[in-house]
């Protein structure tokens, strides 16, 4: 993080009070963690009674960049982690065939060539991301309609790489998880974000979002999608385009046609959302909804 301008206070910075602060005694008195500055000392930061003051961080951190970067308005681009580029999959797809001509019998490796194959053909939509992050960043600024992703693999990442193709700037947030997720390799370095608490995460995916967009993908797709549709509906976000890409995806894993017989959501709730099949018509969308 740069340094910011700041009003010249009364007060001595914290950063100089940090710089006193090392500058001790080597005493038993001056070693003990309770003579550390609060701020200093991790042990007490990750107390699960400092839980409200970590939120209040995680919160605080991006939105001061975000601020500083002048990044106005974004596009949030949400889809599955576990959907490659074509080459990959078609890769994938060899390898798994070619195990499962090793042992025909082996119901596993039946089902691996299956998945393997849907992976290939859901990989359109790796390039149908990547052609839209390029479109959308090819005719906005770099402050304005700024793509936004969850910063991984997948469908995130061919957001990020159609931003970077086009010379222009993208944003990651990534999250903390039991298996390792890395932020992919085309999401702008100073605008690469990494969050603890999915709350507060998912609050920044939409402080800024005029629109979104989503592709094909598992829970947390499915839980990001859910979420904004609820905000929307009642009314704690302002409207906007909620684009889901590959009708027959959509049509084959939610019944949202059910949920109206049901009683459970309005008939006006089904034009909270618009299918949408290519990059293009997602983009004719968004810039008439925005104005461009």
């Amino acid at each position: 993080m740069s340094d910011r301008s700041r009003k010249k206070s009364l007060f001595s910075s914290a950063q100089e009070a940090a710089l006193s602060a090392r500058q001790r005694d080597d005493s038993p008195q001056c070693r003990s963690a309770s003579y550390q500055l609060a701020f200093q000392d991790p042990d007490f930061l990750l107390l699960d009674e400092l839980r409200p003051v970590r939120l209040q961080l995680e919160l605080l951190k991006p939105e001061l960049i975000l601020i500083e970067q002048h990044i106005e308005s974004t596009v949030v681009i949400f889809g599955s982690a576990r959907i490659p580029d074509p080459e990959t999959a078609e890769a994938a797809l060899v390898s798994a065939q070619a195990e499962h001509r090793k042992d025909k019998q082996n119901p596993d490796l039946a089902r691996r060539v299956d998945i393997a194959r849907r992976a290939l053909e859901n990989s359109r939509y790796y390039d149908e991301a990547r052609n839209l992050g390029n479109l959308i960043s090819s005719n906005t600024s770099k402050d304005k309609l700024v793509v936004i992703t969850g910063g991984g693999p997948g469908i995130m990442e061919a957001a990020n790489r159609g931003a970077h193709e086009a010379g222009m700037p993208s944003i990651g947030m990534n999250i903390v998880l039991p298996h390792e997720q890395r932020p992919n390799p085309y999401i702008t370095p100073d605008l690469n974000f990494r969050f603890h608490y999915f709350a507060v995460r998912k609050m920044h995916l939409l402080m800024r979002a005029k629109s979104l967009v989503v592709f094909p993908g598992g829970f947390g797709t499915l839980d990001e999608l859910f979420e904004t549709l609820t905000l929307i509906q009642t009314q704690k976000v302002q409207p906007m385009p909620v684009l889901l890409f590959g009708k027959d995806f959509w049509d084959r894993i939610v019944n949202f046609d059910a949920l109206v017989e049901e009683g459970t959501i309005s008939a006006e709730d089904l034009d909270l959302f618009t299918y949408v099949e290519t990059a293009e018509e997602a983009w004719e969308l968004i810039s008439e909804a925005v104005g461009t």
